[in-house]
């Protein structure tokens, strides 16, 4: 059987774990990995472990240990929920997909910035994700400021969808479901 290793790339707001959770629930076999959730995890139980500065080593070594037990000791589908928007990140973990067998899936978040900054305005999210950060305008602005973010492009996963509306959501997950035949 041939798996599916889809991952989101996006900045915050713009649907990512929406529609992880959406596609987990229409498809079958599958998990969400949803880094937020280690950052919350860590920050509620771990707080002298973060980095005061650098790279959340301790994050990315939860969320890789979860997707390294997922793609060894199961045969789910991997739904790895992340802004991965570092395409050099991206292309590793791709590539180490694709090493263990999966069709891999980018599903690129492309959404109007007004759009993203509405949402961070009204955001009821919480905030216990946050190491260094104190709202998520301060997030949308630094990603906005990032110099290593290339979009991604289909010579990267097997398949690329772009959602640029909330409409585009439901088709995305349809083509996704199609893939494996659901």
């Amino acid at each position: 059987m041939n798996r599916l290793a889809i991952i989101t790339v996006g900045k915050t707001h713009s649907g990512k774990t929406t529609f992880a959770r959406k596609l987990e629930e229409q498809l079958p076999n599958s998990v969400v990995i949803d880094q937020d959730n280690h950052a919350e995890f860590i920050n509620a139980y771990y707080k002298k472990l973060i980095p005061s500065q650098g790279p959340n080593n301790l994050k990315y070594t939860i969320t890789q240990t979860m997707v390294d037990y997922t793609i060894k000791q199961t045969d789910y589908h991997l739904i790895k929920c992340n802004s991965n928007r570092n395409q050099k990140s991206r292309l590793d973990n791709i590539n180490y997909y694709k090493k263990n067998g999966f069709i891999t899936i980018i599903v690129y978040f492309n959404l109007p910035e007004q759009v993203l900054n509405d949402r961070v305005k009204h955001t009821k999210r919480s905030t216990n994700i946050f190491r260094t950060a104190s709202s998520f305008e301060e997030v949308l602005e630094r990603q906005g400021k990032e110099n290593d973010v290339k979009h991604p492009t289909l010579q990267e996963a097997d398949y690329l969808y772009e959602i640029k509306s909330n409409g585009d959501v439901q088709d995305a997950i349809a083509e996704i479901l199609e893939i494996k035949g659901v």
